[in-house]
Formats: structure tokens, C-alpha cells, sequence
């Protein structure tokens, strides 16, 4: 099966799915407001549940992702990742080593690797990593223990690889400008997206501000 294609703009606003703040929408409800606010590419993290049924949520946010021309990304899960045919994974540095995967998944995968260090950077790269997450830029909602680093320490690692990165961890709205102009080619984010009230109209403010980080402008 074909993989949608990946670019540098892809990461634009990656948008990380949490079933923390479902209830009055179902997360496929969610995610297809995501997707039609404007996210670049959606990654679907599970981190409890089993394997098959995870397969099966993955192929249907899949078709879904598809419909609106957005890469899957799956969280962690390599098995999940080829089974359910998603455009690629992402993975911690505890996790599947990248040089592992791509060996597995062949060369049109997408595969996205955390870096909180140049080295980490480096070697992800060197391994055959598409593109890096690099955080937690602020504290986060959603990871409580995730190692800080400064808006320093990421235009470092940034700009100590040729592949993109993105920016993660605790990114709202009130501050994004803080880390404008870090060399990150989007940012990626959870409870800015899945825990606003309105999905839609949250993404495309968003999105219209990473795009000015990006390009090192503070809106």
C-alpha cells in the first residue's frame, strides 16, 4: 500500500491523539475535527490497549487520515504500525531502535524518533530517522516526568541535524511564541488540540501561529 507522502511542511501541526478528553465526542469524532481545523499529520498514541484492537482503531483512523491527504503516525508500536498499514511510527529513545525499523519497514516509512540531546539527534539521524521530536519544551499536561529543555537547547539540536524536528511538550496557544524561531519545522501537541472545546477553531489558530514560529515570527 502506498504511504502518503512526507515533507518538511507535513510537521507543520502534528497533532498527538490523548482519550483523556473524550466523553462528549468519541476520539474518531475528535480527530476528524483535528483534521478538518488543518493538522499536517496525526499521531495515534495507545498506551493501553491490546495489540488487535489497537490494529483496528489504527486501519480506521487510517482511512480517515486518507480521506483528508494527512500522514498516521503510529506511537511506539511497530507491529502496529506495519499491520495496520500507517504511513509510519514514532519512537522514544527507550524504545525499537530506528536502524532496527528501517531495516523492517523498508525506505518509504516514516519514521519519527524523541531527541533531547544532540547526540540523541545525531544518532537518530545517522540510524535513518525522518524526522525528530524534541522536547518537552515546557511542562507537560500529559507526560508529568518528561525531561525539560530550554529554547536554547533546542535551536542547538535543531540545527545540529539536516532532518526536521519538532518541537513538543506542554505547546499551547499562550506559548508558542517563546520558542519562535528555534529552527523547528512545526510543533507538535495534545491537550492544546483534544482538550479545547472547540476542535476545528483551536487547530487553525494554532497552526496559523506555528507557521509564524516556524518562519521565527511572533504573532
Amino acid at each position: 500500500m502506498k504511504h502518503i507522502k512526507f515533507s518538511r511542511e507535513s510537521l507543520l501541526l502534528y497533532a498527538v491523539t490523548d482519550r483523556a478528553w473524550i466523553g462528549r465526542q468519541t476520539l474518531y469524532e475528535q480527530i476528524e475535527d483535528a483534521l478538518q481545523g488543518g493538522v499536517t499529520i496525526l499521531q495515534l498514541r495507545e498506551k493501553n490497549m491490546d495489540e488487535q484492537s489497537f490494529v483496528k482503531e489504527a486501519i480506521e483512523i487510517k482511512e480517515l487520515c486518507r480521506k483528508y491527504g494527512v500522514p498516521l503516525i503510529i506511537d511506539d508500536n511497530v507491529e502496529v504500525a506495519l499491520k495496520s498499514g500507517a504511513d509510519g511510527v514514532h519512537v522514544g529513545i527507550e524504545d525499537t531502535p530506528v536502524a532496527e525499523i528501517r531495516k523492517k519497514a523498508g525506505s518509504d516509512f516514516i519514521i519519527g524518533a524523541t531527541a533531547k540531546t544532540i547526540e540523541q539527534a545525531q544518532r537518530a539521524e545517522a540510524d535513518g530517522a525522518d524526522y525528530l521530536g524534541v522536547g518537552a519544551v515546557f511542562p507537560s499536561p500529559t507526560k508529568k516526568n518528561a525531561i525539560r529543555i530550554t529554547a536554547a537547547q533546542l535551536k542547538e539540536i535543531c540545527a545540529s541535524v539536516s532532518i526536521p524536528a519538532v518541537a513538543i511538550g506542554g505547546i499551547s496557544l499562550e506559548n508558542i511564541s517563546e520558542i519562535s524561531g528555534c529552527g523547528m519545522s512545526g510543533i507538535a501537541v495534545v491537550s492544546a488540540i483534544f482538550a479545547a472545546d472547540d476542535i476545528k477553531s483551536a487547530v487553525a489558530e494554532l497552526k496559523q501561529k506555528a507557521a509564524a514560529a516556524v518562519q521565527g515570527n511572533i504573532l
